[in-house]
């Protein structure tokens, strides 16, 4: 086992934990800082899948305003407002960073400024991108420059395992990790822990995320003791192209496809958003549009893969090709060609509003730990508005790093590592390679990715979700007899169990939260309870683990510092609209 001593250790190397790591190191160079991704540096994450683009005010005719409004009323008006406001009053400064500092060059106007397109869910036209592979462009420049800071260290195939917190201190002491490689533990010593490895929505058996995602992050924080709030609120996102037995199955159809125009169709040939948001129809937000698919589907009027029709070959072949060259790949890999033909969609598992309680610049309420991104919540609310993704995690994690540079100039010394700690975590770890026989990892996650498809997904109600609280214990109990053959190195299976035992204490915390609010929000949509109640649920769920290892939940009214919601029109669910 080796020991690594670092002033600040950032979990993830999506657009948070990028972000973090350059602004932390331009404010202090002398700073030690390791970037730990599950994946490989700058090649994993979702930050890197994003499509669409980042919307931003930089239009004269736009505003802060404007985009403040949008996304509390596409949050179901419980979203964080100091957080919101912080989302889109920073935004325009990132942007110029990206642009200057990183050499992100975004789409232009022929007059030279910044090209704006249409997104779903807001009042102006102000998503900026890179063709419909914006991700790549933002992460690919952020992490070559990331290789010019001799301060900051990256570590690719590491993983993190468990929070080490100093007790008597109260504080983050540092983390145990495994090298996936070799299959040994790490344990980082360090001031301060930056955590932004995204949610868990691969629990769900039709997802968007990249694969390696299992909600690590939010799971240790869990068991370290943070306060989580929202965690009924997961996002479905409407067009996750259809593709049977196969890993693309779930890939997201970017929403310009939408904001530009296309429809979407059930198999009479319908153009079934009439039906549930007849004003803004296609360009209605992704609750919605996900919801209504779902009932399409539900009721009979599904397509042969058991999904909806986007169509966008009325915009004309030449068009489509030009404006979205990489959803047509992408539909081209499973055979359909979307420059000419409708192609089958489903809503699929995409993103977790909820996460980790946190200030607005991403404290959690165990002193040195900072979560950023999705692992975070309080910014979207109910619902996450199309293109504020990565929005998010730029702007919490440039946020996230200019705190824990403010935060380590008033520590001097380490915090104190416990041994027991360590070895408690190692021995849990490593209990599954004791069994000669047991459960299988896999089977278990095919398990849950079904049970919450189908009792806690897009439409839920109070006999479903008791029935998935009592499967999530029968599932933690499984995963307890699981049985791990080979070495430690660079064994999947092991892998799993990992990726299996956070995943499920997620789902936990999903289900239990979306049992207790008896209403319609966002994306949490109960047919026994099918519209928004403000008298009795303008709040937010938390949750936090006691001494007894329970979890304890409560509510807290939602603190309208910016705008009062009832002053939004369309931020409530409503029966009417199905």
């Amino acid at each position: 086992m080796e020991h690594i001593e670092a002033d600040v250790l950032i979990l993830g190397s999506g657009g948070a934990g990028l972000f973090a790591a350059h602004h932390a190191a331009d404010l202090d160079p002398n700073l030690k800082i390791i970037v730990s991704a599950k994946g490989l540096i700058g090649k994993s994450g979702c930050t890197r899948m994003v499509q669409g683009g980042y919307n931003v005010v930089l239009h004269p005719d736009d505003s802060l305003d404007k985009h403040f409004k949008d996304t509390i009323k596409g949050g179901g008006g419980i979203n964080n407002q100091e957080m919101a406001w912080a989302l889109v009053s920073d935004a325009p400064k990132r942007i110029r960073e990206l642009e200057t500092k990183m050499g992100v060059f975004f789409d232009r106007n022929e007059d030279g400024t910044i090209h704006q397109k249409p997104f779903a869910g807001q009042s102006f036209d102000r998503t900026v991108h890179r063709g419909d592979l914006t991700g790549i462009e933002i992460i690919s420049r952020m992490r070559d420059q990331l290789f010019a800071k001799p301060n900051v260290i990256t570590w690719d195939e590491v993983r993190a395992i468990d929070l080490l917190v100093d007790d008597e201190r109260q504080c983050v002491a540092g983390c145990l990790m495994l090298n996936m490689r070799t299959g040994k533990f790490i344990v980082v010593h360090c001031k301060a822990v930056i955590v932004g490895t995204g949610g868990a929505a691969t629990m769900y058996k039709i997802a968007t995320p990249s694969l390696e995602k299992a909600g690590d992050g939010m799971a240790m924080c869990y068991r370290a003791g943070t306060e989580f709030m929202d965690m009924e609120m997961m996002q479905f996102h409407p067009t996750g192209l259809l593709a049977e037995n196969s890993r693309l199955n779930g890939g997201v159809l970017e929403e310009g496809l939408r904001g530009a125009g296309g429809y979407l169709i059930n198999s009479l040939g319908e153009r079934f958003m009439k039906n549930y948001d007849p004003e803004r129809m296609e360009r209605s937000t992704r609750d919605r549009v996900s919801r209504a698919a779902y009932m399409e589907i539900m009721e009979g009027r599904g397509t042969p893969l058991g999904g909806v029709y986007v169509d966008v070959s009325h915009l004309g072949k030449e068009n489509v090709r030009k404006m979205f060259p990489g959803m047509v790949e992408r539909c081209r890999d499973v055979g359909r060609d979307l420059s000419v033909e409708p192609v089958e969609i489903s809503p699929a598992a995409h993103f977790q509003m909820g996460g980790v309680r946190v200030s607005v610049d991403c404290e959690s309420n165990i002193e040195g730990l900072f979560v950023a991104g999705e692992d975070a919540a309080g910014v979207h609310g109910a619902n996450r508005l199309g293109g504020n993704g990565v929005c998010d995690s730029t702007v919490f994690g440039a946020r996230a790093g200019d705190a824990v540079v403010s935060y380590i100039k008033n520590r001097s010394t380490l915090a104190k590592v416990s041994e027991t700690q360590v070895h408690t975590m190692m021995e849990e770890m490593l209990e599954p390679f004791k069994r000669s026989e047991g459960e299988n990892p896999f089977y278990i996650r095919n398990d849950l990715k079904n049970l919450m498809w189908e009792k806690v997904g897009l439409v839920r109600n109070q006999k479903d979700l008791q029935f998935a609280e009592i499967q999530l214990q029968v599932l933690e109990e499984r995963i307890q007899k699981i049985s791990i053959k080979g070495p430690t190195k660079y064994n999947l299976t092991w892998q799993e169990y990992m990726n299996v035992r956070n995943l499920v204490t997620i789902a936990k915390m999903v289900t239990k939260s979306a049992l207790m609010r008896t209403e319609s929000r966002g994306s949490h949509y109960r047919e026994d309870f099918p519209e928004s109640n403000d008298e009795k649920w303008l709040n937010n769920i938390y949750v936090t683990k006691t001494e007894k290892d329970e979890p304890h939940y409560w509510t807290e009214d939602v603190k309208q510092t910016h705008i009062n919601v009832s002053e939004i029109k369309g931020y409530k669910v409503l029966a009417t609209s199905k």
